[in-house]
């Protein structure tokens, strides 16, 4: 059994916590929202195990990661360097770099950035950046004129921090099981415009789950207890911001070697990538390796799908590996 610590670094301007585990190639797993580092924790000590150096932080403005108060400060730039300041903290040139959500997005930036300082990218969820021609915040609320959005909602300053931040654990149980393979997350749109998120989200059976405890959503409970929702939800209120950063690679592949893990009832393959994104694979990146689809898994496939989704990595860690990720 790998042991796992916790580190604290002053990085890029914030009070960055992270997770360490095992020695040799780094591997650093990024997590969205409204996950942690703890998401990955069914990851972390098996791919330490098969000797690897793991490193699961913390995203700005989540968990035990500081983050500023202004969205401005959730843009491409800042985060890319949080990525190269993480790097430059751990001593390491480049590492592989796997992530579901805004830390993929995250990846994806760093890619076009800085390709030197990533070895291989394993993407879990959503296979590339969409190119739109709208900016995204717009796209929010024209769809939300027609039904509840979620990004939309959480745009305007104070509305969503105040409702999430006075009901933390409802509002992330809810959240959990309708991104599961037990819900289908679009019905969510159905609820009429001006819902809160808290009521357009479904009951929940008890707890436990078969991939989730009482306690484990506990600890995400209290850690957005401690931070409030605020950070994690200006990375939603900077995606303006970033698709203006995004615009000097728009129509460039990810140059880097690329992984895909996807699950078959993931509500971000089914409603924010187009149709059949996974034949556009190519399209976005200049070498894809390999692509596996997971059954029976929502879009907390790490959790609902531990095994699976481990396994899948550890393959491409190791192939890649082998071939010195060339």
């Amino acid at each position: 059994m790998v042991n796992r610590s916790h580190r604290y670094a002053k990085i890029n301007g914030l009070d960055v916590h992270y997770v360490e585990a095992g020695q040799g190639p780094l591997v650093v797993l990024l997590h969205g929202f409204p996950h942690l580092w703890f998401s990955w924790r069914h990851q972390i000590g098996p791919i330490a195990e098969a000797g690897f150096r793991v490193v699961a932080p913390d995203m700005r403005g989540m968990g035990d990661t500081s983050g500023p108060a202004e969205p401005r400060e959730y843009g491409v730039d800042r985060i890319v360097g949080d990525l190269v300041g993480l790097l430059d903290h751990l001593g390491e040139e480049k590492a592989v770099f796997s992530g579901l959500d805004f830390g993929l997005f995250a990846a994806y930036d760093l890619a076009y950035h800085h390709p030197e300082r990533i070895a291989a990218i394993i993407g879990l969820e959503n296979p590339f950046i969409t190119p739109s021609e709208e900016p995204p915040l717009a796209l929010a609320a024209r769809q939300a004129g027609r039904h509840f959005n979620h990004i939309h909602y959480f745009i305007a300053p104070g509305v969503a921090d105040r409702d999430l931040d006075a009901a933390p654990g409802e509002f992330l149980r809810k959240l959990f099981y309708a991104l599961s393979s037990d819900y289908h997350y679009l019905d969510v749109w159905r609820k009429p415009p001006g819902t809160s998120y808290i009521d357009a989200l479904p009951e929940t059976p008890p707890l436990p789950w078969p991939w989730l405890t009482e306690a484990e959503l506990e600890f995400y409970v209290a850690a957005y207890s401690r931070s409030g929702f605020t950070g994690a939800l200006n990375w939603y209120r900077a995606m303006d911001l970033s698709w203006e950063y995004r615009k000097s690679y728009a129509g460039r592949k990810n140059p880097v070697p690329f992984y895909f893990i996807g699950s078959e009832q993931d509500a971000d393959l089914e409603g924010w990538h187009g149709r059949d994104p996974l034949t556009k694979l190519a399209r976005h990146h200049e070498d894809v390796r390999d692509v596996r689809m997971i059954k029976n898994a929502g879009h907390m496939m790490q959790m609902e799908k531990p095994a699976e989704t481990t396994a899948a990595m550890l393959e491409f860690l190791t192939t890649g590996r082998e071939s010195g990720w060339a």
